[in-house]
């Protein structure tokens, strides 16, 4: 997103915290944001008038409060306007568009979806911009468009790298800036799924947290202190080489028994058609293993296995508060759910505490409201501090 993006500034410090605070947990009375933030009454009244003042915060009756109680309380809670502004997120895949219209607190009130015939930057660019002319229409008041890619991101503006779309270098931010006027921001998908988490999902509060995700491939993002930790290779695919079973199956992608060619939609299709000579849906085979039927069935128990090893000592060695499971792959659980619970206590201490494993069905909306979430936090912390 470039510089002169649209954001909540200038605000002090100070009263970007109480902001942000009451963005991400609010409502909040004036007593619960006071001790959140270690501040006085005096301090927060000083922080929090301008910021009503200029209707970035305001007042809301208590919950279950009546109204002829309300009037002339002199502390209510203090809330943001979710629906003043509106955020665009965009997923690209390699055969669509996935686009939603998120409000401030990313809730999604709308959805735009469009195949993607080609991949040339250009004219991707050009799709992007016919997409945001059209949710425009509805939702005129957009501050900010994110953009969720698979792939290697720099600056959160060039893909620098995407598999899936055979792209390098690609200046995909300016290209949609160009062309739409508003600020972009682009970065890798799971990154800006882990970053919707942490502030608006299930890792809102947490202090450390982890999203792993299993679907077209393997994803993974670490929270500590609420916040993301970056490394070198988030985006170079790191599921090919995180070995869940080294006598586990070669597949076309990812090493012996990674967890890319054990977990991933495409390596678990590619098992069951080398057994079976047949090629059957993700949910076809899911549904055959609960059946019973034979080589689906051990498939499955070796994905529930592998997950379950994977599981297990990511919080070894992380010991998050909580993991996330997401992604169009998360229907493992439903069928082989219990294998996965096994494992993971065949690799954990036997006093360890047991681990807080959500799962989250989602789609591909799921992710470009992760999108959108890019934009949010760029309004509302500056360009330089996301």
């Amino acid at each position: 997103m470039t510089a002169g993006a649209a954001s909540w500034l200038p605000l002090s410090s100070g009263e970007r915290s109480v902001a942000i605070e009451v963005l991400v947990h609010g409502p909040l009375s004036r007593t619960d944001l006071a001790r959140r933030l270690d501040l006085s009454a005096g301090s927060l009244t000083r922080l929090t008038k301008p910021l009503i003042e200029s209707g970035l915060l305001v007042e809301v009756p208590e919950a279950g409060t009546p109204a002829e109680v309300r009037q002339g309380r002199p502390s209510q809670p203090l809330d943001v306007v979710a629906e003043s502004r509106s955020f665009l997120g965009f997923k690209i895949t390699e055969d669509m568009v996935y686009g939603v219209v998120t409000t401030l607190r990313s809730d999604i009130v709308a959805r735009h979806d469009r195949p993607l015939t080609t991949h040339d930057p250009a004219e991707v660019a050009d799709l992007l911009a016919e997409m945001t002319d059209e949710l425009t229409r509805s939702h005129p008041r957009i501050a900010g468009v994110g953009i969720g890619v698979g792939g290697l991101v720099q600056d959160r503006a060039v893909v620098g790298e995407s598999p899936f779309l055979h792209w390098r270098e690609v200046p995909l931010a300016a290209l949609v800036e160009e062309r739409t006027g508003l600020p972009v921001v682009v970065e890798n998908d799971v990154a800006a799924l882990v970053e919707a988490e942490t502030w608006f999902g299930a890792g809102r509060g947490l202090d450390r947290f982890v999203v792993l995700t299993i679907g077209a491939g393997i994803g993974y993002g670490l929270v500590l202190g609420g916040k993301r930790v970056p490394y070198a290779e988030e985006d170079r695919g790191f599921g090919r080489h995180w070995i869940v079973n080294p006598n586990g199956p070669l597949t076309p992608d990812g090493e012996r028994g990674s967890a890319v060619s054990l977990l991933t939609i495409g390596n678990i299709r590619y098992q069951v058609q080398a057994a079976t000579g047949r090629d059957h849906t993700y949910e076809e085979i899911l549904a055959l293993a609960a059946a019973g039927e034979p080589l689906p069935a051990r498939v499955v128990d070796e994905a529930a296995r592998a997950l379950g090893t994977l599981v297990a000592q990511i919080a070894n060695f992380a010991m998050p508060q909580k993991i996330l499971l997401a992604g169009e792959g998360v229907g493992l659980m439903d069928v082989a759910g219990k294998t996965v619970e096994d494992t993971i206590r065949a690799h954990r201490h036997p006093l360890a505490a047991p681990i807080d494993l959500e799962t989250k069905v989602s789609d591909f909306h799921d992710w470009a409201r992760g999108a959108a979430v890019l934009a949010i936090r760029v309004l509302v912390l500056g360009a330089g501090e996301v």
